[in-house]
């Protein structure tokens, strides 16, 4: 599960001097002294307890006319740190409880409740306000598997906690699996997240933890979304460039988008399990799981 980690420190932060010390640092959760100088510094902001209500406060005065779009507001995630090119980037999370209405109206998938998922990037976590949500804490091994929709995987259950206000944890990519769950009350976390140039192509899975498998990919990007497009449109070029991407490019994810879009633009049904008996014979066991079960959906 994630590491617990308690660095002792009474003094208060600001932001602006949060950042500042993490920008001269950087991030780096492969190296203690990087993790425990993040964790410091998160305990330093969670110290201050005024902070973020100013912040929120100031946007709703202004309602955003000052908003130069380094901070990002949605329902749930405020940027507090933007990445700027840089090896990490600072966000809060808000965490409705059961009787809140953003709940009542979006239902908890908008949160991301209930679903068992790992992350494809480290991150240290601060139980900022309220008593946090709860998880379903697993552990898995990222080597051990390739990524295809209901691979088996040895999943291994460790606790159930909660991020309770001023509890900080050190989430491992690849390696922690959480399902989350509604706190009592409303609460906020506080992450300083990894952010590094391959991350983009890096695999984040969700899991069936009942039945001990991979769900299914969650981190889908940009281009795989445009090669699906190409193709569909029909260009000729796009079919040649899917199928050379389908054979040989390095990332599974991509060689899978790839292989969808052709079987998306096929004719018809026998022209598709061309297409993915293709697939399973391109060289990446992750396509080839997926191309079988592709292909016996169909059947």
């Amino acid at each position: 599960m994630p590491r617990v980690i308690t660095p002792v420190d009474e003094t208060v932060a600001s932001l602006a001097e949060c950042v500042d010390a993490m920008s001269c640092a950087g991030f780096d959760p492969g190296d203690e002294e990087s993790l425990m100088h993040s964790a410091r510094q998160l305990r330093r902001l969670g110290n201050n307890r005024t902070f973020l209500g100013d912040m929120l406060v100031s946007a709703l005065e202004t309602r955003h006319r000052e908003d130069d779009g380094a901070n990002s507001y949605g329902p749930q995630v405020i940027m507090l740190a933007p990445p700027d090119g840089g090896d990490y980037f600072m966000r809060a999370n808000l965490w409705p409880s059961r009787d809140e209405h953003m709940m009542r109206a979006s239902g908890g998938d908008s949160f991301v409740y209930g679903l068992p998922h790992d992350h494809n990037f480290d991150f240290v976590t601060l139980g900022y306000f309220g008593p946090g949500y709860a998880s379903d804490y697993y552990e898995f091994d990222y080597e051990d598997v390739s990524g295809w929709s209901g691979e088996p995987v040895d999943l291994r259950f460790v606790e159930r906690s909660c991020l309770e206000e001023g509890k900080i944890m050190h989430y491992r990519a690849h390696r922690d699996v959480h399902a989350q769950h509604p706190g009592e009350a409303l609460s906020v976390s506080i992450n300083i997240v990894h952010a590094g140039g391959a991350q983009g192509w890096l695999d984040q899975y969700s899991f069936d933890v009942e039945k001990r498998r991979i769900g299914r990919i969650l981190s889908n990007g940009s281009s795989e979304a445009f090669m699906r497009i190409a193709v569909g449109l029909g260009s000729e070029s796009a079919s040649e460039l899917a199928r050379s991407f389908g054979q040989h490019h390095p990332s599974d994810r991509m060689r899978l988008a790839s292989w969808s879009a052709l079987a998306s633009a096929a004719d018809d049904a026998s022209a598709r399990d061309l297409v993915w008996a293709d697939a399973e014979r391109c060289g990446s066991r992750m396509v080839a799981g997926e191309a079988k079960l592709r292909r016996h959906q169909a059947v």
